[in-house]
């Protein structure tokens, strides 16, 4: 499948969320033209805040190709994803990203991401849920062992 294929496949998924009460959210994540993983908005449904349509797609796609990597796959999506998604696409090793609507269109139907990336950009201790380092060194203590496992496996 082609790009706008693959685009129009993750707006039709937004549409049938919309359509079974859903959000308006739709995503394909796709390895040379071949969809891998589909995903719509769960939240409400699933009651879990990170059942994003992207996440979800690339939970999908992930299980089935049998890797936590996606390198060499694109992620098509009705939207411009939020920081959280981002984040996601990015472990996920994508390379590449296409979206149809985007931040502004988002915020003008109340899904309005600048508040999070605004409080990215603070210190931690400054964010509206506040958050300080306790145990440190205890926690080094686990890093310190990992990293010395010569088997290891980095994502």
């Amino acid at each position: 499948m082609g790009d706008v294929a693959l685009m129009r496949r993750a707006i039709e998924l937004s549409s049938r969320s919309t359509k079974q009460n859903g959000g308006p959210f739709g995503a394909v994540v796709a390895l040379e033209g071949r969809i891998i993983g589909e995903g719509v908005n769960q939240v409400v449904a699933s009651r879990d805040p990170t059942a994003h349509a992207e996440i979800c797609a690339i939970r999908m796609a992930c299980a089935e190709i049998r890797s936590h990597q996606l390198t060499g796959c694109e992620i098509y999506t009705s939207c411009e994803p939020c920081p959280m998604c981002l984040s996601a696409i990015w472990w996920a090793r994508i390379a590449r990203i296409y979206y149809g609507n985007t931040q502004a269109d988002a915020a003008a139907i109340g899904f309005d991401d600048n508040a999070f990336y605004r409080e990215l950009s603070l210190p931690p201790s400054q964010r509206t849920v506040a958050a300080e380092q306790l145990c440190g060194h205890e926690a080094k203590v686990v890093f310190d062992e990992w990293f010395k496992n010569p088997q290891r496996i980095l994502y």
